[in-house]
């Protein structure tokens, strides 16, 4: 068996510890119009949104985003593989991602002198014979919303992708068009370049607890800002889109709180880190995959992509339930790989029989462990507060979307450019799981 030689890897992080000195936050006001609270993907696709919509609208809008991870370290945004694809089972996803490509292709339209760059290699999905006939009716769905993929059998996937074993494939979903992989760090700071060129703050902190008036409505945030000092920051309307934090932090709002007088306020965001790694590793196996191979996900669930022009791979694959690593720190589990990785990537591409571990890395999903999906909306019971959280491993590729749909609901009260209303936080109250069933 290859001996692992694990050195850690990221280009994200890379990105991160090439900044001079701590990361410099704008100072924390006493008060704002929309407080923010996450400064990842979601927290800064909003603030651009806000202040482009507040602008095209005409209004004036004052927007604050609060980060604890000053240096994006443990972020789930710049810790991901930055897909794009549309091959999801629910309607919602599909339209998200849909959207989420538009806007990465055109990136330059939106954010100015940003390169995200993106790799328009596809997504290729396996399917067993238990798994063809789901296959087959989501790609029928996919297309018929725009998204842009193909079926094929076990001959013609050997015939375009010579380097595939097809043995208990029934079935693959190529995509050909609209599907690949760009930069997540790249987009992130694309999204607060923009925002602050329109005004939008974004401070260094953790929000700590909540203030309340006389009459039970959200009206501030209690925010350690690191220096042994705790303010308070006034706002009108609430935005929590921090990630895999989302759930503790709506505690600190009593959300979930089990003597609740209201039913709505007794159920908790579901939403919680799940930690995933991702292995880069090299081969000098024959017949190996090329530079435009795509993005590959077995029938098991793992799945691997060509990482950079050097022949490099990148693969992960997310655990079972009862495999579920600890998350208390993002250290790598070499033998994960060794022992639920290696054997499927070695059993379908036979160029991965040897291959040598060249880094690894580890994020946190933000994990919705209601049904997968992300929840985006109004809370039903405190009225200014906007969630857009849980989505559980597919979310860098809907932060257009997502922020996009936060700013209509907060500016305009509905959203208009996709329906997300079945996504809100009301289903966990009636218990109505929107259930995805391609998370990778």
């Amino acid at each position: 068996m290859l001996r692992l030689e694990r050195v850690l890897r990221s280009v994200a992080l890379r990105h991160a510890r090439s900044l001079n000195g701590k990361p410099q936050g704008d100072v924390l006001p006493q008060s704002c119009d929309v407080l923010i609270i996450g400064g990842g993907g979601m927290g800064a696709s909003s603030a651009f949104w806000l202040k482009s919509r507040a602008l095209q609208l005409s209004k004036k809008l004052n927007v604050l985003v609060v980060e604890r991870d000053a240096g994006y370290s443990s972020a789930s945004t710049v810790l991901s593989v930055g897909g794009v694809r549309q091959q999801f089972s629910l309607s919602e996803n599909i339209e998200m991602s849909l959207y989420g490509y538009d806007f990465i292709v055109n990136g330059r339209k939106h954010l100015g002198d940003v390169d995200l760059c993106y790799q328009p290699n596809g997504y290729l999905i396996l399917a067993s014979d238990r798994g063809a006939d789901v296959l087959t009716q989501n790609s029928k769905m996919q297309n018929e919303l725009g998204a842009r993929n193909e079926l094929l059998g076990p001959k013609a996937l050997r015939r375009r992708f010579p380097w595939l074993s097809t043995e208990d494939v029934e079935l693959g979903c190529h995509g050909v068009d609209k599907e690949g992989w760009f930069d997540p760090w790249a987009l992130l700071m694309g999204y607060k370049k923009q925002a602050r060129a329109l005004g939008a703050h974004f401070a260094n902190g953790a929000v700590v607890g909540f203030q309340w008036s006389d009459s039970g409505v959200l009206s501030g945030a209690v925010v350690d800002s690191g220096d042994g000092v705790q303010r308070t920051v006034k706002f009108d309307t609430c935005v929590l889109a921090a990630g895999a934090h989302s759930g503790k932090v709506a505690r600190l709002a009593k959300i979930g709180d089990p003597a609740a007088e209201e039913s709505s306020m007794r159920v908790g965001l579901p939403v919680e880190p799940r930690k995933r790694y991702v292995y880069v590793y090299s081969t000098q196996g024959r017949n190996c995959p090329g530079v435009a191979t795509p993005l590959t996900v077995d029938p098991d669930g793992t799945y691997f992509r060509r990482d950079g022009l050097c022949g490099n791979f990148l693969c992960g694959r997310s655990p079972s339930d009862d495999e579920e690593p600890d998350c208390d720190t993002l250290d790598v589990d070499d033998g994960y790989f060794q022992t639920n990785v290696w054997p499927t990537l070695a059993h379908r591409v036979p160029a991965f029989e040897s291959i040598k571990i060249q880094s690894s890395w580890a994020g946190y999903y933000d994990h919705n462990s209601f049904d997968a999906n992300g929840i985006i909306g109004q809370h039903p019971h405190y009225r200014n507060l906007y969630i857009a959280a849980g989505f559980s491993g597919h979310g860098i590729q809907q932060t257009p979307a997502v922020g996009r749909a936060i700013s209509e609901l907060i500016l305009e009260g509905k959203f208009s450019t996709i329906n997300l209303s079945r996504l809100g936080f009301d289903r966990l109250v009636n218990k109505q799981p929107m259930l995805e069933v391609n998370i990778v």
